[in-house]
């Protein structure tokens, strides 16, 4: 079973359950398809697991290593952002909706995504290599957020949470009594989905 499962904590796990998404970090495995870093690019982005009829075979030698997403809010969640060649349409709607909700930047659509990349890279793992995570009120994040509650990731959606594991959501359920949560989903992106960017979700 290899270990390119992706969770909300952006971590690399191993699990037979299958993904919605495929993702890239580069070339993140050895020639024994064993995870050897966590990333090896900036450039962390979310694909179609099917594109014009493409075939890979997993993990092959000195090429990028194919991750797995239950759903697109894992991904981002995990800090990952649209293919700008297989999700063409998604890639500039994320990037409108990133710069419509992170104006304090100064960038526009001539701004290379590279320097959102940079951003994102900044906001989602620490130089130890840890998740990097806020603090926010729950009541003011927006559907497709991921949160960390009693040490397990949550999505919020419709102010419901739903536990999430590798083969899926447990049932919702109402906002805990305290209002500051630790939120999972990198700042600006939580800000992009504020901006109006819905990611799928598998619930």
């Amino acid at each position: 079973m290899l270990q390119n499962r992706v969770s909300p904590y952006g971590e690399l796990i191993r699990t037979k359950a299958r993904g919605a998404w495929l993702g890239n970090r580069g070339v993140i495995h050895d020639e024994l398809k064993e995870i050897v870093r966590p990333y090896k690019i900036k450039a962390w982005i979310t694909c179609m697991i099917k594109f014009r009829g493409r075939q890979r075979e997993i993990m092959q030698p000195d090429r990028w290593t194919e991750l797995f997403f239950l759903d697109e809010a894992t991904a981002f969640s995990a800090g990952h952002r649209p293919c700008f060649q297989c999700r063409y349409r998604d890639h500039r709607r994320f990037k409108r909706s990133w710069l419509k909700g992170n104006a304090e930047w100064g960038f526009d659509l001539n701004t290379p995504v590279s320097a959102i990349d940079d951003i994102i890279h900044a906001e989602r793992i620490a130089p130890d290599r840890s998740k990097v995570t806020y603090s926010a009120n729950i009541n003011h994040l927006p559907d497709g957020t991921f949160i960390s509650y009693d040490k397990k990731p949550y999505l919020i959606n419709g102010k419901q949470m739903y536990l999430w594991c590798p083969e899926g959501y447990s049932g919702g359920v109402p906002f805990p009594t305290e209002e500051e949560i630790t939120v999972l989903t990198p700042r600006s992106i939580v800000k992009m989905f504020g901006a109006g960017y819905i990611p799928q979700m598998g619930i």
